[in-house]
This record gives structure tokens, C-alpha cells and sequence, in this order.
């Protein structure tokens, strides 16, 4: 199968490369390298969307307003912050949403899974290993590959609009669960397309198994949730591959946020230990044994292993997860008894809670204080993507020192490339900023 081909050139001068604005990202960014006789001097991921204050506005908000507000960070992945944010007020509240409601939240978190995933690994990343400008143009060469994956993507955004309402900022989550819960005989209509789709989805991975992988593992920090009876989705213990196995309380012990001049964004890092990884890889890596049968044996048949350490074969973990997804979705549908209550009555009281889920994209962390009328005092909400910044960086930095004998426009591409690969949720991450202001 054709893949990228380059050929190197000797660069010994000094050099700023440049792109103005990232193509088939979500959001607003560029990159700028600094390379001076062959040696990397700088890598700027640079984020100049403006900001979006988020946490400002939700100050001052009843409490049952944070799930609908926070959802309208993304419309790739509203479920995320929802959730996120249902999940800190339930535990001011001293609510637990178990049983039903619980198990059709995590139905409804896999269809935006599902359709976020297909979404990247088919139209924002498989045109890079064709050196194809878009989609179009790789739809003519395999029609039926991106007919399909359309259509897996379609059954994604089926789950969420049953359950949701709609697919892009669902109005159907309250706090304590939904305002209407789904008749059984509404979400067994969804069955026939999702067990096509899980078929499909195996094939999609196994066509994608034969794309040419750039060779670059790094030695990353892996950061993911993790729950021994599942693999997670909607919460458990903050945990990574260098000791950290922290509950969801202690995150902001964990990691710590600074400015950087060159972005909108607060960039997160490892509290003393430099940058980490979240996201499908870590996940894979973390997680792996929580997985189904169907989903290891078809990571194994597509080449990988245990462990993945290479973010260019980040889009074939993806996959792995859609596979799960598709099979979590039919084993909860097949499964469903309906609840006797649509949701669990969350009263206010003053105090301060957490929430995290794992978004398609990484760990998507809520806190807020309430005060005694469920007034929010104070919230904090980090995207994947603001803590993945650092880490994207630091691989830029290390492939193009690896490459730094390529041509400027195949360097840029390269780099662009590598950038598809985190799957960058830009302005989810744009919502943060300190302003000082002095005045004389």
C-alpha cells in the first residue's frame, strides 16, 4: 500500500520553518521550528485561538446548569463534559448514580467514542498515509472504505441522538442521570447497524493494518484511568506506567498548569517529572487486559502488540477502541431492562467535587465548589489536549531532529502529520487564562 516517501537533503544553515494555520485539526493553531546547522533549537506548538473563559462564566451559575454549559466546549465530544461535570456536582451532593442509569450513561459515552474516532482515523488521519490532501481524494481510491466508515460513524451518532436527544450537544443528560430514558424496543432498533458496524469495524482495522509506519517510539509516561472490572470510561484511579495510582481527588496534586507566551492554552504537566501522554495509546497501554476477546484478538491480527509505543500507529489503537465500543453498545442494548426513574434527585449543599471521564482524546478533569444554594463558586476543567500540548511538542521536537535532512515542504508535512496523530482538540483546550492586569 502506497505510503509517504521522502527523499533527505544535507541542511547545515540556520532555518525558521512555519505553518500558519494547521490543516484537518480541530481548531485554530500553527507550528514554528528553529533549526540552526542541523540542530533543533525551538518547537513551537502554537494556539492562538482566542479564549473562551469558560470557568469564568459557570462562576455565579446554579449547579444544574454545568453539564448543558461545559457541553458547548465540544461538539466533537459533549458527552465528556457532561459527564465530567455531572459526575463532581453528584459527589458534592453525596449522589452515586449506579444500575441502569449508570450503564446507559457508558452507552451513550461509546457512541461519542465511536463517531469521534472514525471521524479522525478516516477523515483527519488516513489521508496522511497517502499523502492526500483530504478525504475526497481517498474516497476515490477506496469508496467503500470511507462509504463504510461513514456509516460506522452514523451508528455512533444513532446512540447518542436515542439517548441524547441529538448528536451534537445532546439536551437529554441532567444531573442524576436523563431527563427521558430510552423504551427497550428504541434502543433494540439500533442493534442491526451496530452488529454491521462491529464487522466493519474489524475490517476497517485489519485495511488500515497495512499502511507503512514511520519508525518513532518514544519512552512516554502513559496517563489514563483505570477500573479493574472494565475498561474505563466514565471514571476510576488516576493511573500511568511510572507509579502514579492516584483517585480522582488528588489530580491537581498530580499534575500543574503554566502559561506559555506562545499559546492560549495552559500547558499540563507531571508535577515534578516533566510531560506525559493521555489518550487512546495510554489507554491501550494501561488498560489492555479490560479489553473484550474480540478487540485484543484483532489488535494482535493487525500487528500490534501489548504495548504501543508509537504515536503513528496511534490510529490503529483508535480503532481497537471502536471495535470495544461497538461491542460495549451491544452488550449493555442486548442487556437493558428500563430504570423505574429517568434520574436520582440531586439536591445542593455547599462543597467542593471532582469528576473525570476518559474523552476520545484523554482524561477530561472537572472540579467545582457549590455553595449551600447550589450556587458555583469556583470550577476548574482541564481538556486532554491542554496536557497533551507539552507532550506533542517534545515528539516534534525529537522527529525533526530525526529528520532534519528534509526538504522544508517535507519536513512541514511530516510535522503536520505527526501533529494528526494526538488528534488535537484545540479549542477545547482555549478556555484557560489568567489575566493579570496592572494599573497605575
Amino acid at each position: 500500500m502506497r505510503s509517504l516517501s521522502v527523499k533527505k537533503v544535507n541542511i547545515m544553515k540556520n532555518k525558521t520553518l512555519k505553518i500558519d494555520i494547521l490543516a484537518r485539526v480541530e481548531g485554530e493553531g500553527g507550528l514554528k521550528l528553529k533549526i540552526s546547522n542541523g540542530i533543533v533549537k525551538d518547537v513551537q506548538l502554537k494556539i492562538y485561538e482566542p479564549p473562551r473563559f469558560f470557568e469564568a462564566f459557570l462562576r455565579g451559575r446554579d449547579f444544574r446548569e454545568a453539564p448543558d454549559i461545559t457541553s458547548r466546549i465540544c461538539g466533537i465530544c459533549p458527552i465528556a463534559y457532561q459527564l465530567g461535570a455531572s459526575q463532581a456536582m453528584e459527589e458534592i451532593c453525596g449522589v452515586k448514580v449506579e444500575g441502569q442509569l449508570k450503564t446507559l450513561r457508558r452507552l451513550i459515552y461509546t457512541g461519542e467514542w465511536i463517531e469521534s474516532h472514525v471521524l479522525h482515523a478516516f477523515m483527519l488521519n488516513a489521508p496522511d498515509f497517502f499523502e492526500a490532501g483530504s478525504v475526497i481524494h481517498l474516497a476515490q481510491v477506496y469508496p467503500e472504505v470511507v462509504k463504510n466508515a461513514l456509516r460506522m460513524k452514523k451508528a455512533g451518532n444513532e446512540i447518542m441522538i436515542v439517548l441524547g436527544g441529538r448528536e451534537i450537544h445532546p439536551v437529554n443528560l441532567r444531573l442524576g442521570g436523563f431527563y427521558k430514558v430510552p423504551k427497550k424496543r428504541e434502543l433494540r432498533a439500533l442493534l442491526e447497524e451496530i452488529k454491521w458496524s462491529k464487522q466493519a469495524a474489524v475490517d476497517a482495522l485489519m485495511f488500515i493494518s497495512k499502511f507503512e509506519f514511520p519508525e518513532f517510539k518514544q519512552n512516554y509516561e502513559f496517563l489514563a484511568l483505570s477500573d479493574p472490572d472494565e475498561y474505563a470510561i466514565l471514571g476510576g484511579r488516576l493511573v500511568s506506567n511510572c507509579g502514579i495510582n492516584l483517585p480522582v481527588n488528588e489530580y491537581d496534586n498530580c499534575l500543574v498548569e503554566e502559561h506559555v507566551p506562545h499559546s492560549t492554552a495552559l500547558h499540563s504537566h507531571l508535577k515534578g517529572a516533566g510531560t506525559c501522554l493521555l489518550g487512546p495509546l495510554a489507554r491501550y497501554n494501561l488498560n489492555f487486559e479490560q479489553l473484550t476477546p474480540l478487540a485484543k484478538e484483532t489488535a494482535f491480527n493487525a500487528g500490534l502488540g501489548r504495548h504501543c509505543y508509537n504515536p503513528f500507529k496511534s490510529i490503529l489503537v483508535r480503532m481497537v477502541e471502536v471495535i470495544y465500543a461497538f461491542e460495549e453498545a451491544e452488550r449493555i442494548i442486548e442487556a437493558y431492562e428500563e430504570p423505574g426513574s429517568p434520574a436520582i434527585e440531586v439536591k445542593p449543599r455547599a462543597g467542593t467535587g471532582y469528576g473525570a471521564t476518559e474523552a476520545p482524546r484523554g482524561i477530561c478533569y472537572h472540579r467545582y465548589t457549590i455553595d449551600d444554594n447550589g450556587i458555583i463558586q469556583d470550577s476548574k476543567i482541564v481538556a486532554p489536549t491542554s496536557v497533551n500540548q507539552s507532550r506533542i511538542e517534545k515528539d516534534l521536537w525529537d522527529l525533526v531532529q530525526a529528520n532534519v535532512g528534509l526538504t522544508d515542504e517535507k519536513l512541514k508535512f511530516f510535522c503536520e502529520r505527526a501533529i494528526r496523530n494526538y488528534d488535537p482538540c484545540i479549542s477545547c483546550s482555549t478556555h484557560f487564562l489568567t489575566m493579570d492586569i496592572e494599573r497605575d
